[in-house]
């Protein structure tokens, strides 16, 4: 799909590329380009624009490097799909989260976890009940008596599940959790361990399991959010101080 450069209106100062750059995410939406749609070349902007290739370029390199676009052989620049995960897969190896941002993904992490219930009872299968058993009884044989599992455990259980979504994106996404998890450990409160549930039970992971295997995706819900109470209540009683 080729488009004409009409719409696209220049620029009085040359010097900021974070302009050049915002000038084109609106010429893209104005055009309504999609996936495989090229766009016109680094001089053709320039021109359009009123300015240098060198600062087309940055800008462009701007959005290579969050994946909007892509050059190709034959076809020139092309737009292309953002690979969302990755760009977090690139803050966390440089250890750009702050406390703020690791909380944040936490919450959202709960929520997952309690909204892929659908996507488990779709999906489950016999070779995942053998799976979480032996991942249940392991955890069972290293913590008896305690509400209280390891992050090692946690994060077995836990990735199973998402494991067991079928869901490309939620399995990456749970790669990204590990720091939020260590995080989610390391700041645990005191008192966690005697933690007292609001419906005087803890739900285990064998619950859960059993759950899975004879419920139906509203009770999971529920019991999911009685396992994960205790971060919920720490987090609500952070936003309300």
């Amino acid at each position: 799909m080729k488009t004409k450069l009409t719409k696209i209106a220049p620029l009085e100062n040359l010097s900021l590329v974070d302009k050049v750059e915002l000038r084109l995410k609106e010429y893209f939406k104005e055009n309504n380009l999609k996936i495989g749609d090229s766009i016109p070349k680094e001089l053709e902007f320039a021109e359009a624009l009123g300015v240098s290739r060198t600062v087309i370029r940055e800008a462009l390199l701007r959005l290579r490097t969050i994946g909007v676009i892509q050059s190709k052989k034959r076809s020139g620049m092309v737009l292309t799909q953002p690979d969302i995960i990755q760009n977090f897969e690139k803050a966390i190896e440089y250890n750009l989260l702050g406390e703020e941002a690791l909380t944040d993904i936490f919450e959202l992490r709960l929520i997952l976890e309690m909204g892929m219930a659908d996507l488990l009872f779709a999906r489950k299968t016999k070779e995942d009940f053998e799976e979480l058993d032996k991942i249940v009884a392991k955890q069972e044989k290293d913590n008896i008596h305690t509400s209280f599992f390891s992050l090692e455990h946690e994060i077995t259980f836990h990735g199973k599940l998402y494991q067991m979504s079928n869901n490309t994106t939620l399995q990456r996404f749970q790669d990204l959790l590990l720091p939020v998890f260590n995080y989610v450990h390391d700041n645990m409160p005191k008192g966690a361990k005697d933690y007292k549930y609001s419906k005087g039970i803890f739900v285990t992971h064998r619950d859960l399991l059993n759950i899975l295997k004879n419920g139906n995706a509203e009770t999971f819900r529920e019991a999911m959010r009685n396992h994960l109470e205790p971060h919920f209540e720490r987090i609500l009683d952070m936003v309300k101080s």
